[in-house]
Formats: C-alpha cells, sequence, structure tokens
C-alpha cells in the first residue's frame, strides 16, 4: 500500500513519518520546495521531541521520502491524506477551507480509481461531505473513497500519541474505506487500540467536541484559580482532588494564563461559529472563548500593576511556545501578553529554548537572550510563561541576586515554598496563597 501525505506541517509531517515507521511506503507533499529541500536533507521542520530520529530512519530505509509534485504522487497512491491547514477566517472564526479544497481539486484530477482520500485536517462538520461531491463532480464515474480520520495529537509528545493512541476515530461512507483504514493502522489493532469506525459527520463532530470539551477545563480551572485568590484557596490542592474522580479526571486542570496553540483558540471559534451558522448555539464554548482571550489579558494587567507600584521598567520573560517541548508559538499566550506590556512603557527581555526564531519577527522591540539568567539580569520583573523543564531547575536565588528588582510572577505553578525560601523574592503564583 502507497500512501500520500499532502501537506508537511504538524500534522502532516509526524503523520507521515510514522505512517512510515508502520511499514508503508509514505510521499509527503508540499508546495514549498525550500521546506521539502530540508526534508530531503533530513532536517526536521519542526520541533517534536522524537520526531529526528524517525524521520532518519525511515527515509534511509525507503519507506519515507518528500516532493513538492503532487500530481504524480497522488497518482500513484492507494490512500491519499489531506493535512492542510484550516486557519480561522477573519470576522466570524469559521474555519477557512480554501486549502482542502485546492488539495481536493488537485486529487481529483490525478487519482487512480478506487483510491482512498482521508482528511486528516480539522473540519467542521459537512466538510468531508462537500469534498466528496467535489472530487465526484470533477472526476465522474471514477470510483472513490472518502473517509474523515482527525487526529489527536498532543505537540510535545505527538509521536507518542501517534504510535500509542487512546483511539482512532474515522469517519466513512462506504465499506471499501472501512477497509482500508482498517489496513492503515492494522499496527494499533494488533495492540487492541480502539477504532471507531463511525459516519463522516460523527467522526468531524468528535473532533471539535473533544477540543472544545478539554478547552472547557483549562478555562474551568482558571476560573477555580480567580476564585482561591479571592478566597485564600490553592488551586493546585483543588485541581488534584477533583481529578481524582474518574468522571472528571486530572488532565487539563492546570492552571495559568490561558490556553494556546494550534488548536485550542482555533477550533473553539469554529466549533461555536458552526453551532451559531446551524442555528444551534454552543453557548459554553462561546463563553470559553471569551474568557480565555479575558483571561491573557488579566495577566498582562497584574504584571503591569506590579510595575507601576515598584517603579520597575524591564520584565524578562520565560518561555514564548505555547507549551514545552514545541516551538509552537502560535495563539501563544505570550503573543498577547507581550506587546500590553510593552504598550505600558515596560522593555521587555526574553528567552525561550526553542521558539526564539519564530517569535523574534513577530515580537518587534524584544531583546533576545541565549539564556534564563542572561534574560533576568538586570530585570525588575520575571515572568514565567511557559513550563519547560529548564526553568524548572532554576536556581532561584541567583535569579533574585542577578535581577535589578524582586518581584517574580510564576504563571505556571512552577515552583513550591521550599525552591522559594531564601530567595528574597516577591512571588506571585496562579490561585495559590
Amino acid at each position: 500500500m502507497k500512501i500520500a501525505m499532502i501537506g508537511t506541517g504538524y500534522v502532516g509531517l509526524v503523520s507521515g513519518v510514522c505512517f512510515a515507521e508502520f511499514g508503508f511506503s509514505v510521499t509527503c507533499v508540499d508546495k514549498n520546495p525550500a521546506i521539502v529541500k530540508r526534508l530531503q536533507a533530513g532536517e526536521v521542520t519542526i520541533f517534536e521531541p522524537g520526531l529526528d530520529e524517525l524521520l532518519t530512519r525511515n527515509a534511509r530505509d525507503g519507506r519515507l521520502t518528500f516532493t513538492t509534485e503532487l500530481a504524480e504522487t497522488v497518482a500513484d497512491a492507494d490512500v491519499i491524506f489531506v493535512a492542510v491547514g484550516t486557519p480561522s477566517r477573519r470576522g466570524d472564526g469559521e474555519a477557512d477551507l480554501q486549502y482542502i479544497h485546492a488539495a481536493a481539486d488537485e486529487i481529483a484530477a490525478a487519482m487512480k480509481p478506487n483510491a482512498v482520500v482521508v482528511i486528516k485536517s480539522t473540519v467542521v462538520v459537512g466538510t468531508n461531505a462537500d469534498v466528496r461531491d467535489r472530487i465526484a463532480r470533477a472526476r465522474p464515474g471514477v470510483p472513490f473513497s472518502m473517509v474523515s480520520n482527525p487526529e489527536f495529537l498532543r505537540e510535545g509528545s505527538a509521536v507518542e500519541d501517534f504510535l500509542r493512541p487512546d483511539r482512532v476515530v474515522v469517519g466513512v461512507h462506504d465499506d471499501a474505506g472501512a477497509a482500508a483504514m482498517k489496513r492503515v493502522y492494522r499496527p494499533l489493532y494488533l495492540r487492541e487500540t480502539p477504532m471507531i469506525v463511525t459516519t463522516l459527520e460523527n467522526a468531524e463532530i468528535i473532533k471539535y467536541a473533544a477540543n472544545a470539551f478539554l478547552a472547557m477545563k483549562v478555562t474551568f480551572i482558571n476560573e477555580v484559580a480567580d476564585l482561591c485568590e479571592k478566597s485564600g484557596g490553592n488551586v493546585q490542592d483543588v485541581a488534584r482532588a477533583i481529578g481524582m474522580d474518574n468522571r472528571i479526571g486530572s488532565k487539563f486542570l492546570h492552571a495559568g494564563p490561558g490556553f494556546g496553540g494550534s488548536c485550542f483558540p482555533k477550533d473553539t471559534r469554529a466549533y461555536a461559529a458552526t453551532g451559531r451558522k446551524m442555528n444551534a448555539p454552543q453557548t459554553l464554548i462561546e463563553q470559553v472563548v471569551t474568557v480565555n482571550e479575558q483571561r491573557k489579558r488579566s495577566m498582562a494587567e497584574r504584571i503591569v500593576e506590579a510595575a507601576r507600584r515598584s517603579g520597575t521598567k524591564s520584565v524578562a520573560v520565560l518561555g514564548i511556545a505555547f507549551k514545552p517541548n514545541t516551538d509552537d508559538i502560535r495563539e501563544s499566550p505570550a503573543l498577547d501578553i507581550i506587546p500590553a506590556l510593552q504598550n505600558a512603557g515596560l522593555a521587555v527581555r526574553a528567552h525561550d529554548p526553542e521558539a526564539r526564531s519564530a517569535a523574534e519577527p513577530v515580537l518587534p522591540g524584544v531583546t533576545w537572550c541565549k539564556s534564563a539568567y542572561d534574560a533576568v539580569e538586570g530585570a525588575g520583573i520575571t515572568v514565567l510563561l511557559t513550563e519547560w523543564n529548564a526553568y524548572r531547575s532554576l536556581n532561584l536565588k541567583k535569579v533574585s541576586q542577578l535581577m535589578g528588582g524582586k518581584i517574580l510572577f510564576d504563571l505556571r505553578n512552577v515552583f513550591n515554598d521550599q525552591e522559594l525560601e531564601g530567595s528574597g523574592l516577591e512571588y506571585h503564583s496562579v490561585g495559590r496563597p
């Protein structure tokens, strides 16, 4: 079986490499010649732990190749995965499907009979059926199968998530599509990974509903943190206790500056927009979107107020990526908080182990530093925004000595009383005394 993967962004590259690891012949297609050239040279174009090793091994063994030639690749493929971007549309928040439609048109022109077309991108309900009809109109009489196979990859642990998922969701409209997906995921089937075979529409809704629910958990615990701050509670103790309830679970109950990344912000907006469009308002998720945006503003306001109170003019920001173990800055809280600090007249020094190259062009005026200690030197306030392991091991006494002021905002609740003892820092966390 030959697999074509259209798109070498986060989802496409991880999926393509992992399918090759399953033993299939995989060709990944991207329109950008520079990206393809780097991948052909064995250079991973995203930071994802473990991905470089898998790419190198499977390319060396001949199972994984990269090209800009979509038509040539599709013409020889049995299964064609579409993993292109579906960004938010400006104004209404709906998913922009232009790249899906463009890929579908090119696939329709080149695919062989009985090919299986699989949309792996996150798309709103009804998209797979529309794409199926679009391809059928372009190639009347040519049999093919349409499949929805949404991804559930967490950045920073995507390889592990792909190779050992909680479940695989497959939406189909015929038996041939279902059979092809069972063959593609056979290595997981042998490990008894649950495979949910359902309709195209159900698969699309499952993806959005899952992400919306997880985003709602993050927003919920952030509001609990606000209550803890007002009442003398400790959000970590509360989260630990409620997370022990199997009906709730412990994951995504970590208070912080708001969620970001390539999925939650985009998907909650699109999910809410779809509800409005179909006259089935998703009011809980609409509120989640609103509260999360307010959350980032309120974090910036806390820092600005502390700067005014202390007379501080400079802030060190540790962590720009939206989460650790990735270089992804899409919708990161840092992209809202740092400009707000600059607008208040504060100079910003920043460090991130992996995200500087992505962040530097979109955060003008920031002084970029080689290490966390370089960033905090002379700063009146230090803000920890991303909980990289490198920051967890910081010597807080040294941080205090290097700083011009003594205020530390730990917006990820990384540090504890023992680590702070003797540092002389004025410590602010989230939802803790």
